[in-house]
């Protein structure tokens, strides 16, 4: 199957290949990412039981995420398209390991959402997708996928970018071309979703909108914090009702 069978882009999937060598240097092109994930874990962790729990992790990129979840005590499963990524998460999990007495739970698979969420419906606790669904051609379709692994009463978390004045001067303008944090062309402004656009994709999946949150981040000083407004960065916080 292609890239596109797989709701995926293939510039986007060989420009964050590029990037997987670099993904556990804190000061590399992934350094917002380092930033960003302490307050993401938390603000996962202060919504879902993670100890003991299954959690997806779509879009996982190089683990950083997905080494944080299972740290803390959940079962991971997570995936991503880009071969170079999986391979950069399979190799520094190893690494990880080998200092643990006790291993991280992290299966790393090379697979679409649509291919896990057929081969696993409604198995998860909790879902993560961060800064993913504004790089696919059909966001619809991924929130489809995402509810479709959750299993009744679990939680689905997003983070993405709104499309605002102030997103195209902060992510594009300053992070990819004054500040030079990212590569540019990381983003496509015309691909950001507002929050409204979200909530309705949820609601299309079946999925109850819990609670929105910005996220403030200042890459001089390098601290992240959750506030509530919302013109920038956002996470998303969903749930699959019971029956």
């Amino acid at each position: 199957m292609t890239p596109a069978d797989h709701n995926a882009d293939p510039e986007e999937l060989a420009r964050f290949g590029k990037l997987a060598y670099r993904w556990w240097d804190p000061d590399g092109e992934s350094r917002p990412l380092h930033d960003l994930n302490p307050v993401r874990l938390a603000y996962v962790a202060q919504r879902v039981v993670l100890r003991g729990a299954r959690v997806a992790d779509v879009g996982c990129g190089g683990g950083l995420l997905s080494e944080a979840l299972a740290k803390a005590g959940a079962g991971v499963t997570a995936i991503d398209l880009a071969p170079e990524v999986i391979e950069v998460a399979r190799l520094h999990l190893r690494e990880t390991n080998a200092g643990l007495p006790d291993p991280l739970a992290i299966d790393y698979r090379l697979c679409s959402s649509r291919d896990l969420a057929a081969a696993e419906p409604a198995a998860f606790d909790a879902v993560c997708c961060m800064e993913l669904i504004e790089h696919v051609p059909d966001p619809a379709a991924l929130v489809a996928d995402l509810a479709a692994l959750l299993r009744p009463g679990g939680k689905l978390f997003v983070s993405t970018l709104n499309r605002t004045p102030a997103s195209f001067l902060t992510a594009i303008l300053g992070a990819e071309y004054v500040a030079r944090l990212l590569p540019r062309g990381t983003h496509d402004y015309r691909q950001f979703i507002k929050p409204s656009e979200l909530a309705a994709l949820l609601r299309h999946a079946g999925l109850v909108l819990d609670e929105l949150s910005g996220i403030a981040y200042n890459p001089l000083n390098r601290k992240v914090w959750l506030t509530r407004h919302l013109a920038v960065n956002y996470l998303v916080c969903a749930s699959k009702p019971s029956p």
